[in-house]
């Protein structure tokens, strides 16, 4: 059996989180993406446009696209942001507080799932990892330095 590498792990385990939140978000006539920019919306202050696809990891165009069919649905209005004219402040209708409670419980159920087959000791060792391959990568020097052997 070939060694099973840190990349492969994360982006399989990643594709069967995505497939399994996508498969509950149909039961809600949603998608993950949508449930993920519901959770990504600030419930009482809104959030400027600009900040959600830095906070998310999306690119604009995506993004804008998932917002035009979430305003399009009725989860979402948008207003311009008093603090920047050229800005607009996206906020959740009634509806899509309802849509957000709705995401927000399938990932508390995600996790409590999780929490009941791995140990507390186990969960932090995992976080610390991730916590160091973030570093890793944002230190930005993974393909700069030359490995000598």
């Amino acid at each position: 059996m070939k060694e099973m590498t840190i990349d492969y792990a994360l982006r399989a385990t990643w594709q069967a989180v995505s497939k399994m939140y996508n498969e509950e978000a149909k039961n809600f006539d949603s998608t993950m993406a949508v449930g993920f920019t519901l959770l990504s919306i600030s419930r009482s202050m809104g959030t400027p446009s600009t900040a959600l696809g830095p906070k998310m990891g999306m690119e604009a165009t995506s993004l804008s696209r998932i917002l035009k069919r979430m305003e399009e649905k009725g989860f979402i209005y948008r207003k311009p942001n008093p603090e920047d004219g050229r800005g607009v402040l996206i906020h959740l209708t009634p509806l899509g507080l309802q849509k957000r409670e709705d995401s927000k419980n399938a990932v508390l159920r995600f996790n409590d799932a999780i929490k009941e087959n791995v140990s507390e000791e186990k969960l932090d060792t995992f976080f610390e990892v991730i916590e160091t391959i973030n570093k890793v990568i944002s230190e930005k020097e993974i393909f700069t330095k030359t490995t000598t052997d």
